[in-house]
Parts: C-alpha cells; sequence; structure tokens
C-alpha cells in the first residue's frame, strides 16, 4: 500500500511516499530556517507563504523519487493540526484537491501521533515477529511546539500522561539561545556549545507539580537563565557561555528523564519512544541511554533525520489509519491549531 504523506503544520514544507506504513521510499523537505533566523522565531505569515511556493514542487520531487504516479497511489495522509493554521490549510488545501482528483482517500493526521510513529520506520516488522518495535510503550514527544507523555497502548489507542503546561522545552532552547545571542535555532547550537561547558557549573531549578501529575514546566527555568545573566551581566567569555548553556540544558533534559520514568514506572512496560526536533539533541540521548540501561528499558528513537518535521512520519500513520479503516469525511476534515491527540476509536 503506497500512501502519500504531506506536512505543512510549521516552517518545513514536506512530502513522503510510504510503502506498507514502515519503508520509507522518498523523504523531500523544503527548510525555512534561513527565512525565520533573522526574527530568532517563526513568522507564521512568512511560513505560509513559503509552503504556498514549494508545496507542489516538493510534492513532485517526493513522487519522482519514490518512482510512481498519483495514480499508483493508494492513499493521501496529511497533517491538519496541532501547528500554524496558516500554514496546515496551505498542505491541506492541496492534500484535498490530490484526494479529489485521482479519487483518493484523504486522512488526517495529528502531527504528534505523527512523531510517535517515526520510530516505526526505523524498526521495521519483519517475518520473523522479532526486533521490531511494537506498542504498548511510552513516548516521549519533544520539540518547539510539544512537550507530551504519552502512553502508547495500541496503534492508535493513547493515554496522555504530561504535557507542558507553559513553554514547551524546544521553544526555551530558541528563547535561551537567543538571550546568549546563540543564533536560531536554538536546539542544535546549545546541544554543541555545551559540549564546551561545565553542566555543574550553575544550579538552575526544576519545576515539581504539586498535584503529582506529570506535567512539565519551562518557563520557570527559562525565568531563571535571564535573571543570571541579568544579576551577571552577560559574559564575553565563550566558556562562560558555554557554562549557562550546559547548564540550562542540564536542568531541562533532566526535567524530562524524571517524568518519563515516573511514567514507565506507573505504566510497568519496558518500552520507551522518543520523538520530535529535541530527541536529536546528543545529551538527551545520552541521558535516556544510560537511564534506560540501567532499568532493563528498550529505548527506541528515530534517526535524525525523522527527528525533525518531516512527511514520513505523516505518511506512516496515514498507513495505519487505512488499515485499521480510520476515516472522516473528506469536507469535515478541517485545519486545526489545537487539535487534541486522541485515540481513533
Amino acid at each position: 500500500m503506497l500512501v502519500l504523506g504531506i506536512e505543512t503544520s510549521c516552517d518545513e514544507t514536506a512530502a513522503s511516499v510510504v510503502e506498507d506504513g514502515r519503508r520509507m521510499l522518498s523523504n523531500v523537505v523544503s527548510s525555512q530556517i534561513d527565512i525565520h533566523r533573522k526574527y530568532g522565531g517563526v513568522v507564521p505569515e512568512l511560513a505560509s507563504r513559503k509552503h504556498l511556493e514549494t508545496i507542489n514542487f516538493v510534492i513532485e520531487q517526493a513522487l519522482s523519487q519514490a518512482g510512481y504516479s498519483f495514480k499508483e497511489l493508494d492513499g493521501i495522509a496529511v497533517t491538519n493540526g496541532p501547528g500554524l493554521v496558516a500554514s496546515l490549510l496551505i498542505g491541506l488545501a492541496n492534500a484535498k484537491a490530490i484526494a479529489y482528483a485521482f479519487e483518493l482517500p484523504l486522512i488526517g493526521v495529528n502531527h504528534i501521533e505523527g512523531h510517535i510513529f517515526s520510530n516505526f520506520l526505523k524498526h521495521p516488522e519483519n517475518k520473523f515477529k522479532t526486533e521490531k518495535l511494537l506498542p504498548p510503550f511510552i513516548a516521549l514527544v519533544v520539540s518547539g511546539g510539544h512537550s507530551d507523555l504519552v502512553f502508547v497502548e495500541d496503534y492508535g489507542k493513547y493515554e496522555l500522561l504530561g504535557r507542558t503546561r507553559d513553554d514547551a522545552v524546544g521553544e526555551s532552547f530558541d528563547k535561551v539561545a537567543k538571550l546568549l545571542h546563540l543564533g536560531y535555532p536554538g536546539g542544535p547550537i546549545i546541544d554543541e556549545i555545551s559540549r564546551k561547558g561545565n553542566a555543574e557549573a550553575i544550579k538552575f531549578p526544576l519545576a515539581h507539580m504539586k498535584d503529582d501529575s506529570l506535567d512539565f514546566s519551562f518557563s520557570g527555568l527559562k525565568t531563571a537563565v535571564v535573571n543570571f545573566v541579568k544579576n551577571h551581566k552577560l559574559p564575553t567569555e565563550p566558556q562562560s557561555i558555554a557554562d549557562i548553556a550546559a547548564s540550562f540544558q542540564r536542568a531541562a533534559i533532566k526535567a524530562l528523564v524524571e517524568n518519563t520514568f515516573c511514567a514507565i514506572e506507573e505504566k510497568r512496560t519496558k518500552k520507551l519512544v522518543l520523538g520530535g526536533g529535541v530527541a536529536s539533541n546528543s545529551h538527551l540521548r545520552n541521558i535516556f541511554k544510560n537511564r534506560a540501561e540501567k532499568n532493563g528499558i528498550e529505548l527506541y528513537y528515530p534517526p535524525l533525520a525523522l527527528c525533525t518535521d518531516n512527511a514520513v512520519m505523516i505518511g506512516c500513520v496515514g498507513y495505519y489509519k487505512m488499515d485499521y479503516s480510520v476515516d472522516r469525511p473528506f469536507k469535515s476534515l478541517e485545519a486545526e491549531a489545537n487539535l487534541e491527540l486522541e485515540s481513533w476509536n
């Protein structure tokens, strides 16, 4: 079964052809980082305009790489939320047009479940039914817009265990990088510069929920960094900047690790998957790997190319939704900025 995935939830215009849910035949991504870098973040209007300019070319490239035409597809999967409405509308409008013209099923996909399913592309099923990723498992989705802890009991059966109550962790990385005059996007820059810093140099606080929930909060951590810089003045020495970045990164990741392993213990599962742009952070991967090994947990994460926004993960979800006969009326499929992660049933 061939599914064309389309992703335009933020500032990446992406398309991909996926076969049987676990085999990537193409992966085309048009990045807008250079456009938004000078603003220190994504400008929604500029993002939607760029999507409009590039989406047809990106889709054509994805089909060309895969070696198929529209007529050979079995379905179209498109991100319909959460994200920037103006950006989502570009992808959705194109997906509807293709589905209508070639009489193909149209599947709406939640961006967060896309990041979860991106792990399936690295761990395909095999005929011996061994060494493959299958539910149930705990999923941690961390990116510029999301910090979600999800229990995936089965394909399309979700329980949201925790989420950020303010800033997403990736957003905090961007804001701290901007504060330190490091550039945009902040995640990769802080990851790199932190390797030269002392993560124990500054004790930044961690937020703990009084109601014992597994939710996250990163606004206090961000404010602590702001106050530290204000009280000590922004240092000019590279080592001092690296120490601040490393100390911030350590605190942010520690919060993610603690809540995630509490969730693992609560649900008594032995599998953990990571997803989202922040899942490419080298320090995060090392910390989770060491903790997982100590606790006998199987840890999965996507290749770096599938951590950031892409359409392969959307096509993957689309396949499973079609396989499980999950459908939604063509006309009722709309772009939803705050689309909640819901079970298919």
